[in-house]
C-alpha cells in the first residue's frame, strides 16, 4: 500500500484561464419541472396559449431563472437563450418579445389562473378553509399537510397558524 506524505499547500491559482464552460443550477431546473408535473400545471397555463412556442416550457424556464438569478425579463431572455437551457426545456430560438407576450397573457388571465392553482392545491393538500388576500407580495396557505410549516412571524398577523416562509 502506497501512502503519500505530500500535503496540498496551494488551493487556488492566481492565473485564470478562460474556457467555454458554462454553468447553471440543474437542481433548480429539475425542481421546477418536478413541481410543475406534480401539481399538473400544464393545463392551467396551456389553455391560455395554444399556438407558437409552448407556454409551459417557457414558464418553467422563466421560473427557473427567477429562482436562480431573478433579474429583469431582458436578462431572463439572455439566460434562457443559451443553447443548454433551450435544450433542457425543449425550446426553439425565440425573441425577447415572446417572454413579454407570455407575461401579458398571464396578467390578462390572472384571476382564472390563480383560481385554477388554488383548486389544485386545495384538492391535493386537502386544505379545509382559507381566506385569500390578493396583495401580490406573498402567498400564504394555512393547513396541516405541509411538514415545512412553522410558527413564527406572520405578515397577516396570524402567529397561531403555521406558515412556510420564503
Amino acid at each position: 500500500m502506497f501512502v503519500s506524505t505530500k500535503m496540498q499547500t496551494k488551493l487556488r491559482t492566481n492565473e485564470l484561464e478562460p474556457n467555454e464552460n458554462i454553468s447553471f443550477p440543474i437542481g433548480t431546473l429539475y425542481l421546477v419541472k418536478r413541481l410543475y408535473e406534480t401539481l399538473n400545471l400544464s393545463p392551467v397555463f396551456g389553455k391560455h396559449k395554444t399556438r407558437g412556442i409552448d407556454i409551459n416550457n417557457l414558464l418553467q424556464a422563466l421560473v427557473s431563472y427567477k429562482m436562480t438569478d431573478n433579474f429583469s425579463i431582458k436578462r431572463s431572455h439572455e439566460w434562457i437563450y443559451r443553447p443548454e437551457v433551450l435544450d433542457e426545456f425543449n425550446l426553439p430560438e425565440f425573441s425577447e418579445r415572446t417572454l413579454y407576450r407570455v407575461l401579458e397573457i398571464l396578467g390578462a388571465n390572472r384571476e382564472e389562473i390563480i383560481s385554477d392553482i388554488q383548486d389544485i392545491l386545495f384538492e391535493r393538500y386537502e386544505f379545509g378553509h382559507t381566506n385569500i388576500n390578493m396583495d401580490w407580495t406573498s402567498l400564504v396557505l394555512h393547513g396541516t399537510k405541509a411538514p415545512l410549516g412553522k410558527y413564527g412571524y406572520s405578515r397577516d398577523h396570524r402567529p397561531d397558524k403555521t406558515q412556510i416562509f420564503h
